[in-house]
């Protein structure tokens, strides 16, 4: 997968990248409700599981805005991968522990569900917080908490951390006023995302949302 170099003598944010990473380091989230009304009743139309339609529906997101792939290369020198594939968490209900998985991100739905579903059916029952091997570089963190309607969010991560990729949670969708809502938040380092960049990810996240019947294909 292409990793693309950032330009540092051109780049519009090199200021705001310096500012945010060296002096005021600074990271945030932000969590807004996302209106999925029509899409949770065309998933269970077609028989099909909210959460690896949510997880395609937030990759495809990320991978349509090069600020959501930002990373440092191996020689420490920002850029942003091509593609970026979801790795997101899986609960065990027995123990109440949880395990971190990855699908690789593939654009057409059917091929993405399929082997979401598989990830899973595979590592349902293998504990440990990385069961599977072989995670690429290119990912984006994924984390549902279907259990909490919550209103805001917050990650307790150093902002010293050189994580420029997005950390992604939603969780339990909800009822208000006739419509179904989930809480969707987005936390990032402001050195390479300022809130114009983050909103427009998550209303990015709605839009594809509200599109269902383009990619939606099972």
């Amino acid at each position: 997968m292409a990793f693309h170099l950032i330009d540092m003598d051109t780049w519009e944010r090199r200021e705001h990248f310096k500012y945010y990473l060296n002096l005021v380091k600074t990271s945030y989230t932000l969590t807004a409700n996302l209106h999925i009304t029509q899409l949770v009743e065309e998933i269970k139309k077609r028989g099909l599981r909210f959460y690896p339609v949510f997880l395609y529906i937030t990759a495809t997101a990320v991978n349509r805005q090069k600020e959501m792939r930002m990373a440092y290369d191996s020689e420490k020198r920002l850029g942003y991968w091509d593609e970026c594939h979801p790795s997101y968490t899986i609960f065990h209900k027995d123990d109440c522990t949880f395990s971190d998985i990855w699908t690789t991100y593939d654009s057409d739905f059917s091929v993405f569900y399929k082997n979401c579903l598989q990830d899973m059916e595979t590592y349902k029952d293998i504990k440990g917080i990385k069961p599977k091997p072989g995670k690429p570089d290119n990912f984006t963190p994924i984390s549902c908490l279907p259990w909490l309607s919550y209103t805001a969010h917050s990650n307790d991560t150093p902002v010293t951390s050189p994580l420029f990729f997005p950390v992604v949670l939603f969780g339990k969708y909800f009822e208000q006023n006739g419509e179904i809502l989930i809480p969707f938040s987005a936390y990032l380092q402001h050195a390479v995302s300022d809130g114009y960049h983050t909103s427009l990810f998550i209303n990015t996240v709605q839009e594809i949302a509200e599109d269902y019947k383009n990619w939606m294909n099972i």
